[in-house]
């Protein structure tokens, strides 16, 4: 995602990874498709991407990246900005529909299935009809921005806890936090 959306509502998944990344002492690197950097933690190999292809072609940089690091699909979580979630609310998933959302419609025609888990990042839909667009791809509010901090640190520990209990185990623990 370019500059100009570094600190939109939309780029709520690019903060969840860089923060990530920032905790487990990883740092990105432009590769094929992504922004990629490798950590560990507890034990378990960890790669964070970064798609550089626009958000409706994700799909092909996840499938490449999964297919090189021999990475398993109970093992991908992705991370997304969601309109039907209140502000700073999390909500994961194991599998499910694209509900509109192309980047979830690029992966799953790119991995021919919807069973992915996801963890989808409250934005709030406090905007005028008809202007969805302008919303997602606006600045957050400073009220919004106050609060961002604390509310991205809990999803980094939704994703540490996927990446050592599994899906079920975080959906019990972190859904609704």
């Amino acid at each position: 995602m370019g500059a100009e959306y570094a600190n939109t509502r939309h780029n709520i998944g690019f903060m969840i990874a860089d923060e990530l990344a920032r905790t487990l002492g990883a740092k990105f690197d432009v590769d094929k498709l992504a922004f990629v950097a490798n950590a560990s933690y507890r034990g378990r190999n960890v790669t964070i991407i970064k798609p550089t292809t626009y958000m409706n072609l994700s799909g092909k940089a996840l499938s490449y990246w999964m297919q090189k690091e021999k990475i398993q699909q109970q093992n991908v979580i992705v991370l997304v900005d969601d309109l039907a979630i209140p502000f700073g609310a999390i909500r994961l998933k194991q599998r499910g529909s694209h509900g509109g959302h192309n980047g979830h419609k690029s992966i799953q025609e790119c991995l021919g299935h919807d069973n992915y888990a996801r963890l989808r990042f409250g934005i709030g839909s406090d905007y005028p009809k008809g202007r969805q667009v302008d919303y997602v791809l606006g600045e957050w509010t400073a009220g919004e921005q106050k609060d961002l901090p604390a509310r991205v640190e809990k999803a980094v520990e939704a994703v540490k806890c996927f990446i050592f209990e599994g899906i079920d185990r975080t959906m019990a623990m972190h859904n609704g936090n």
